[in-house]
């Protein structure tokens, strides 16, 4: 099979388009032919050395993929060969082909194409595990999405929207928040030009905001802590300006504040599927009803890997970036 090589960490120029051999699916694994994979945060930070994979991972950069089941290892009952599925992968996303466990799959959304389907796992999975499970956001309750033009951000808008809560988002020109909030968000900030703890301070009547999606860290972390509402909850997902800060911790004690956060790819194959079994039971129904779609930016065939990973390093892009096979 052709596959994305990285035989030495760096910028995009060191990925190299390579072949290899073909993997087999493990016991309650299957076997996917990809037909498109998703680019994330996370492969840009593995590529430079700075992310890992977990023991037992592939190597291979790319954590979500869609394409069809073309084989099925022992023990699996729900799939048959050729289901088309989009699925989380641990790692083997950037290949003709990809081995993933088969509770972290799920069925393409109808009425979407395998290029939107892949740009939907890694961060519906994400979005879910952290603002629904972990933070426990309600209809009727306020979110605020920093990065709210990214592949995170605009699936937490929707998903968050759709699901009855009031949205808002911060992002880093005026064209983003407008596509903030045509996407739902009820107020987007300019981080640029507005301080978002005072716009937003305002927008809630001084009251907070009950739920905040940070994966900026750095000074963010006071500043959300400054915002959050009485029994409020922060879930960092990422620390992209450093997760070492100085922070007053008396307003988490005096406002019952719960600062959490999460990372998905070392979870278990367990938690993995049971956060699949919500996202089809809860959120699969609004995709196919269109209440909800990927938002892609831009699609790169697969030896053009490195310009995808410059456009997602670049921040100027609005929503997914999808590699094709």
């Amino acid at each position: 099979m052709r596959y994305i090589n990285l035989p030495e960490y760096g910028g995009p120029e060191v990925m190299q388009l390579a072949e290899g051999e073909k993997p087999l699916p493990a016991a309650g694994e299957v076997l996917i032919e990809v037909k498109a994979a998703g680019v994330n945060r996370p492969d840009v930070f593995q590529r430079m050395g700075l992310y890992p994979p977990p023991p037992g991972a592939s190597p291979i950069l790319g954590l979500e993929v869609a394409g069809k089941i073309v084989a099925l290892g022992e023990g699996v009952a729900r799939w048959r060969v050729g289901d088309e599925v989009c699925a989380l992968a641990n790692g083997g996303g950037y290949a003709e082909f990809c081995t993933v466990p088969a509770g972290q799959c799920l069925p393409v959304p109808e009425g979407l194409s395998l290029v939107d389907a892949a740009a939907l796992p890694e961060t519906f999975f994400t979005v879910w595990s952290n603002v629904f499970d972990r933070a426990g956001l309600r209809a009727g309750e306020s979110l605020l999405v920093h990065g709210g033009s990214s592949g995170i951000g605009t699936t937490a808008i929707q998903l968050a929207a759709n699901l009855g809560a009031q949205v808002f988002a911060t992002a880093g020109s005026d064209e983003k928040c407008a596509a903030c909030e045509k996407l739902g968000a009820d107020k987007a900030v300019n981080y640029k030009s507005q301080d978002f703890v005072e716009v937003l301070r305002e927008a809630t009547d001084g009251r907070g905001v009950d739920v905040i999606l940070d994966m900026v860290g750095g000074d963010y972390v006071d500043r959300n802590i400054q915002l959050a509402a009485r029994d409020g909850r922060i879930v960092n997902i990422a620390f992209l300006q450093g997760s070492r800060v100085r922070v007053d911790m008396l307003p988490v004690m005096l406002k019952r504040l719960t600062l959490t956060g999460s990372t998905l790819r070392p979870q278990s194959a367990e938690a993995k599927a049971a956060i699949a079994r919500s996202l089809e039971q809860k959120a699969w129904p609004l995709l196919a009803a269109g209440k909800i779609r990927p938002q892609i930016s831009a699609t790169f065939p697969l030896e053009q890997v490195a310009e995808a990973h410059r456009l997602m390093e670049s921040n100027s892009h609005i929503g997914k970036i999808v590699l094709t096979l």
